[in-house]
């Protein structure tokens, strides 16, 4: 028996409550800010570094580019959009210290 064709990127899209609009200066999220393991917040193309709370408000008013807005346990977060480009997954990137 065959499995359906599943794609993939539409069930990851699927995932998120929110798909905000980047305006044309919108920043990539370059690292993540991480604690004992756990994402506190993101570091901007521009040096910035915002908490996680900070990042998905920018995320909705349209400041970082390629993410969709998610939640778990009643918490946002930001999720990198599929493109079929594993290297700027946010899980992918770099960690810096919080």
């Amino acid at each position: 028996m065959s499995k359906p064709n599943i794609n993939r990127s539409q069930l990851a899209m699927s995932a998120l409550d929110d798909i905000p609009d980047p305006k044309s200066d919108a920043k990539d999220i370059v690292a993540l800010v991480k604690s004992s393991g756990h994402v506190d917040g993101y570091k901007l193309s521009d040096g910035t570094t915002l908490s996680k709370e900070q990042g998905v408000q920018l995320a909705k008013e349209g400041g970082i580019n390629g993410v969709g807005i998610a939640h778990r346990q009643g918490s946002e977060y930001l999720k990198s959009l599929p493109d079929g480009a594993e290297s700027n997954n946010l899980s992918n990137l770099p960690s810096v210290s919080g």
